[in-house]
């Protein structure tokens, strides 16, 4: 049962009106989350600029969206969970991979490394070495692609903690 209201353009005020008032012009729709969001303008401001701003990764969507599915597997929030899973199976991540990622690792050395850091980052990034970034540099990635990794975190802590505070949960209209 959610714990905090849907907002609509009409029910929403000030810089949230204007806010799902684009995104309504832009989408046709708003879900549950966004719309819960809109009670606090510059959450919902946020959000969207870091969504928008991840849209421009280096990061390979296939490892995004597994890097997303561990940390929201480590988080709990299940409408999140739910999403990245749904898009990891969209973008032809096989089901054992999305288990995988479940379990915070992959098949493949490069992709297990990459969420071994993103999982650093959500729990404990004091624990990052230099010879861990060493070693994702010798996978293949970029010094953009590493950074980018605290901003996939960082937008899956922001949504997962926001849909487990609002009580939003699988089943409903969400965007997570």
């Amino acid at each position: 049962m959610p714990r905090l209201t849907r907002l609509t353009p009409d029910t929403a005020v000030g810089a949230s009106r204007d806010l799902l008032d684009e995104l309504v012009s832009r989408h046709g729709q708003i879900g549950d989350m966004v719309s819960t969001m809109a009670h606090s303008p510059a959450v919902l401001g946020g959000y969207l600029q870091l969504s928008r701003a991840m849209g421009r990764a280096k990061l390979d969507r296939k490892i995004s969206e597994r890097i997303s599915i561990a940390v929201q597997a480590q988080q709990g929030c299940g409408l999140c969970l739910e999403a990245h899973v749904g898009a990891a199976r969209a973008l032809g991540i096989d089901e054992e991979e999305i288990e995988r990622a479940h379990l915070g690792t992959s098949t493949d050395p490069a992709t297990a490394a990459i969420i071994t850091l993103a999982l650093q980052v959500y729990r404990e990034p004091t624990s990052i070495t230099d010879e861990q970034v060493t070693a994702l540099r010798a996978h293949g990635y970029s010094d953009r692609a590493i950074a980018d990794v605290v901003g996939v975190v960082s937008l899956n802590i922001l949504t997962g903690a926001f849909n487990l505070l609002a009580g939003l949960t699988p089943g409903g209209d969400a965007d997570a």
